[in-house]
């Protein structure tokens, strides 16, 4: 199974409010619910993985914007 985490990933941060998040989420609930059950762990382990890349390097970013702003003492 091969799929495009990152292609969803991107549209719900580009999407224009609330009601196309939902959408986007709600295929993507879809997209699982016709998983067969033996694919279902893979798919979320997958999942599981690219949310800590993801999260990893915002945390990177978050950091070093961090680290090049001024102090406030």
């Amino acid at each position: 199974m091969a799929f495009d985490f990152k292609k969803y990933h991107v549209r719900a941060m580009n999407a224009a409010g609330h009601e196309e998040k939902a959408a986007i989420n709600k295929e993507l609930k879809d997209y699982y619910a016709q998983l067969p059950e033996e694919e279902k762990p893979a798919f979320n382990k997958a999942l599981q993985s690219f949310l800590v890349k993801e999260m990893s390097s915002i945390k990177s970013v978050y950091d070093g914007v961090k680290a090049g702003e001024p102090s406030d003492n």
